[in-house]
């Protein structure tokens, strides 16, 4: 009854178990501790276009920082000569510019008639000038007065009209346009885009 149970010796000797597993434990004993197996390929190195070239770079003269801070305050100032600041985004503040900058206007010759009111007022003047003076004050005033309100209805009519939808207020929209307006054309910023008579 023994013998039903036991294995034989050649059943014992199984080739295909005994070859692998000794070998295996052998090779996981020997690898170091960090050890990470190859992934097959070479790792591909990194395009050397557009990195820092090695070493530092030279540090500037003082001549040479003060010539790039020049360049710079000069570019900044012709940006803003040609683009405006921040007040100046806008569609609506663009169409008040080109209403103001499309028209001879009165305010252009207020500071310059101001400064005749103000030499020919003075006390040392003959009455006759004194006299001159103030009624080319007077003209000059109520010539602003009048251009202003009309390029004020003017752009009230063109927004209106384009921006239906606009959040703009008129009120601030019309101090920015008479404000242009009695700046000298060539002073003006933005500079102007459009030339007297062209229809905005």
């Amino acid at each position: 009854m023994l013998s039903l149970f036991r294995r034989k010796s050649a059943d014992l000797a199984d080739p295909a178990t005994e070859a692998v597993a000794p070998v295996e434990d052998e090779a996981v004993s020997t690898r170091p501790r960090g050890y990470t197996p190859g992934k097959g390929r070479e790792t591909p190195k990194r395009p050397a276009a557009g990195r820092r070239p090695p070493g530092a770079t030279k540090p500037l003269t003082k001549e040479e920082t003060k010539e790039l801070r020049r360049q710079r305050r000069a570019e900044a100032a012709a940006e803003f000569r040609r683009e405006g600041g921040p007040r100046d985004r806008g569609p609506e503040r663009l169409l008040a510019r080109n209403v103001v900058d499309s028209r001879r206007t009165v305010g252009t010759w207020f500071f310059g008639g101001a400064l005749v009111v103000l030499i020919g007022s003075n006390q040392a003047m003959p009455p006759v000038i004194r006299l001159a003076s103030n009624l080319l004050w007077g003209a000059l005033a109520l010539g602003v007065v009048i251009d202003s309100v009309l390029i004020s209805r003017k752009i009230k009519k063109l927004v209106l009209a384009r921006f239906p939808q606009t959040t703009q207020r008129m009120g601030s929209l019309y101090l920015y346009a008479i404000m242009r307006a009695i700046t000298f054309r060539k002073l003006r910023t933005p500079e102007p885009r459009v030339a007297i008579g062209d229809q905005v």
